[in-house]
């Protein structure tokens, strides 16, 4: 199950990876919200012992990270020429985009550790810290269609950007030291997914561009 050891012992640098997907809303605990289950390529997860998962998306060579607000609300203008407005929601569409992105974020199954979440095997020999084609570890291409083509409902997108009032709606003492951790937990569905393989490489990965839109449930 996903710990904040793990969490933090998957983030490559100061900060986690800016967003990642799961089946589930996960839980806030002790000032961060973790999801519930395994990770996609985690030892847990290859043994199928949750029923619950979670994909760590890469930062590398990804675009700007679009957020659209829709306001739903019934407007209505009265007999003195004032207009009224009944608000319901407001919803988001998120979209971004990778560049030359690897297919595959590993030349074989990562086995991220139960505890650690650290990278220590491949197959079965065991190495320090195994090669990886994505630099902070995080899904290659291959990994989001996978994703994309198993999860036709809602699911939820956890993200990690500078979005302190969260943290201070939530009635935490230090809002404004959060930047290491997920901030914000949407459930959406996708509303576009594409990709195109832009160069073929030789013996290990190739190079994909892919494009997604998230809608808010």
């Amino acid at each position: 199950m996903a710990t904040q050891a793990y969490m933090q012992g998957r983030k490559q640098y100061g900060r986690p990876q800016a967003m990642l997907w799961a089946d589930n809303p996960g839980t806030y605990q002790n000032g961060f919200y973790l999801p519930n289950g395994n990770e996609v390529g985690s030892d847990e997860y290859s043994l199928g012992n949750s029923t619950e998962s979670f994909l760590i998306l890469s930062d590398d060579n990804r675009q700007a990270i679009d957020f659209k607000s829709e306001r739903i609300e019934q407007r209505k203008r009265m007999v003195n020429g004032r207009m009224r407005s009944y608000h319901v929601a407001d919803k988001l569409t998120i979209s971004t985009s990778w560049s030359m992105l690897p297919s595959r974020s590993h030349p074989s199954y990562p086995s991220f550790e139960t505890t650690t979440g650290q990278t220590t095997a491949v197959g079965k020999t065991a190495l320090p810290r195994t090669q990886q084609y994505t630099t902070d570890n995080g899904a290659g291409g291959v990994e989001l269609l996978k994703w994309y083509e198993e999860n036709t409902g809602s699911f939820w997108v956890y993200l990690a950007y500078d979005n302190y009032k969260n943290f201070s709606e939530l009635n935490d003492s230090t809002p404004y030291d959060n930047l290491g951790k997920y901030n914000q937990v949407v459930e959406v569905f996708f509303s576009d997914f594409s990709y195109t393989v832009e160069k073929r490489g030789g013996s290990n990965y190739d190079f994909w561009n892919i494009s997604v839109s998230l809608e808010e449930v």
